[in-house]
């Protein structure tokens, strides 16, 4: 069972630059296409995007499209988000999740078969 630990979470003003990393452990990365989902206060769990295991196909949400990349590094057992152009709404708790299938970028967080604890990203206007 792989576990995953997302990291680079802080406070951003708005207009500014994240990357968040999803380090794997207990499994290889290239085996599970890769998702990540945020959690805004009150809010349901939302997906943001994924990335295939080869990491030559994404997905985004709608409302991240063009200012949010994944890529990933199999190497290092290791995903990136990385988010420029960031605005109060992206404020959330972001977490990385991992899917077996490896068939389709899903976008239902059932989908998921493990997610990590999440990172915290407070962009302040």
């Amino acid at each position: 069972q792989v576990q995953l630990v997302e990291s680079g979470g802080g406070l951003v003003q708005a207009g500014g630059s994240l990357r968040l990393s999803c380090a794997a452990s207990g499994g290889a990365l290239n085996m599970y296409t890769m998702g990540w989902f945020r959690q805004a206060p009150g809010k349901e769990r939302e997906f943001v995007g994924a990335i295939n295991w080869r990491g030559g196909r994404t997905r985004y949400a709608d409302s991240v499209k063009g200012r949010f990349t994944l890529s990933r590094d199999n190497a290092k057992n290791t995903v990136y988000l990385q988010m420029i152009s960031l605005k109060p709404e992206d404020t959330a708790v972001y977490y990385c999740a991992a899917d077996r299938t490896r068939t389709a970028l899903q976008i239902a967080r059932v989908s998921y078969d493990y997610w990590g604890q999440g990172t915290q990203v407070i962009v302040s206007s």
